[in-house]
């Protein structure tokens, strides 16, 4: 389950990757989440895997909450949880933060995906605007509707303008998500790290509570 949850992870990392940067994988990874929003199955079934990960998730947090509350209501531990409950509360811990960071992961590819669809609508029109402008300028220039044609061209401008300020905006909206976007990657990567911390602290609690029973065996 935790190798599946960080392949999953990384898979997303990638992909919010290719999305921050100009790059011809970008074009690819658009038209492939576009196919993904468009296809007639494609959005229940996202729907459903994302129902599942959010129940998943719920039961992990059900089944750490029992564990806490197991070892609180032991008087004789003094509300310290023992090495197995530990390793088991570990491993929960950190399934249920990869599958957030999964799910925010998922959020934040979606959110990007429609900033670029929206910026490249808004550049489009800006390139219209400014094309026929050019055109009134040429065609119209010296003639006696120059006035009529400088008023629509001031118009247009007006549109170019407002546009600008809406691309403006939207470029805002990605950097702030591709801020966290990139804050997500060095916080799976420090996932990765206390993974390996704890498949030694699993080995190791291990070693203890086989030399325990070797000992109550022999006693």
């Amino acid at each position: 389950m935790i190798q599946l949850l960080f392949l999953v992870l990384v898979a997303e990392a990638a992909v919010a990757a290719v999305l921050l940067f100009k790059t011809p994988l970008r074009k690819l990874a658009v038209l492939g989440i576009d196919r993904l929003k468009r296809g007639r199955r494609a959005p229940v079934a996202v729907k459903t895997v994302a129902g599942v990960v959010l129940a998943l998730l719920a039961s992990t947090l059900y089944s750490m909450a029992e564990i806490s509350g197991r070892a609180g209501g032991d008087p004789e531990s003094g509300g310290a949880l023992s090495p197995t409950d530990q390793v088991i509360f570990s491993r929960h811990l950190l399934e249920a933060s990869l599958m957030g960071y999964s799910l925010f992961l998922a959020l934040v590819i979606d959110r990007l995906h429609q900033y670029i669809r929206e910026l490249r609508g808004l550049k489009k029109n800006v390139e219209s605007v400014t094309k026929h402008n050019k055109m009134l300028e040429a065609k119209h220039g010296r003639s006696e509707e120059t006035k009529k044609y400088q008023e629509e061209i001031a118009v247009l401008n007006e549109d170019m303008k407002k546009l600008k300020l809406q691309v403006q905006e939207k470029t805002e909206e990605v950097n702030v998500a591709e801020d966290k976007a990139l804050a997500i990657r060095k916080q799976s990567e420090s996932l990765l790290l206390e993974y390996d911390r704890l498949l030694e602290d699993n080995q190791h609690l291990r070693e203890q509570l086989q030399s325990i029973d070797l000992r109550l065996s022999s006693s």
